[in-house]
């Protein structure tokens, strides 16, 4: 059946996890940068592919809902990516959560402080290509165009942080990023309150992530008798991966049409 959903690129890759299927006893858990899009250069230059919001809203339907977005972008940026489309959402590393998508934004914890980023922000001057993302409660360094200045970002945040020691914050290195954001969160901890709530609740969570920061999620997707799948390298804590979000984007189209195939 086709389902009106158009997704461009290669096949699935010949390792990629088999289709699953009854999606309304699931819940399908996705980050976006390196799993849903590709990669770009700075966080203002992803590209969504044609039809990649239509292939959402149809999983979120044939869910009853139970779809959420687990980035470390806030949700104001999430928004603006996917517009018009507005999803149950995790933000900020679990420093912000949207339970559907027209319910408010929930602070999971205070913001850093001004004086930190500030800061922070002065790590730019290391070079060009280190851009400062303030993601209101976290600091991103992004530093995917001066790739060679790792070890001095990375030294430099570990300085500036030791200089302020009542500023509770955990350093969150990426893939040529790091994030500065509040102690005691995680995007773990804020799945696991997700699948607390309706439409999640009772489900059997699929997540699929791509970076360190997704670690916490694969670690407790097993609780919930979920399946956790990584992009572009192999987890110990996972059950399958992908090579790259072209192939996640496949299979995501193919799961939705074999629901909707059976559905009839």
């Amino acid at each position: 059946m086709h389902t009106g959903i158009e997704i461009s690129g290669a096949a699935m890759d010949i390792d990629a996890p088999p289709l699953v299927s009854d999606l309304s006893t699931r819940a399908i858990l996705l980050d976006i940068d390196g799993t849903i899009l590709d990669i770009a250069p700075s966080p203002r230059q992803v590209w969504v592919p044609t039809g990649l919001q239509r292939l959402l809203s149809r999983l979120a339907e044939l869910t009853d809902g139970a779809l959420a977005l687990v980035s470390g972008r806030s949700i104001n940026d999430i928004d603006l990516v996917f517009s018009p489309l507005q999803l149950p959402t995790i933000g900020v590393h679990g420093a912000e959560m949207r339970l559907s998508g027209d319910a408010e934004v929930q602070a999971r914890v205070a913001p850093l402080s001004k004086a930190l980023k500030r800061k922070l922000a002065t790590v730019n001057e290391l070079g060009p290509g280190i851009l400062v993302e303030d993601k209101g409660y976290s600091l991103a360094l992004h530093y995917r165009l001066a790739a060679d200045k790792e070890p001095e970002v990375l030294a430099a945040v570990g300085a500036i942080c030791a200089t302020m020691p009542q500023e509770a914050v955990e350093i969150l290195p990426g893939k040529l990023v790091v994030d500065i954001k509040p102690a005691g969160i995680n995007k773990g901890s804020a799945v696991s309150e997700l699948m607390r709530h309706p439409p999640f609740r009772g489900r059997k969570p699929i997540f699929i992530g791509d970076d360190t920061t997704d670690v916490p999620v694969f670690r407790i997707i097993p609780k919930f008798g979920g399946c956790a799948y990584s992009v572009g390298g192999i987890v110990a804590e996972v059950d399958g991966h992908f090579d790259t979000p072209d192939a996640v984007r496949s299979w995501l189209a193919r799961v939705a049409a074999e629901e909707a195939g059976a559905a009839e």
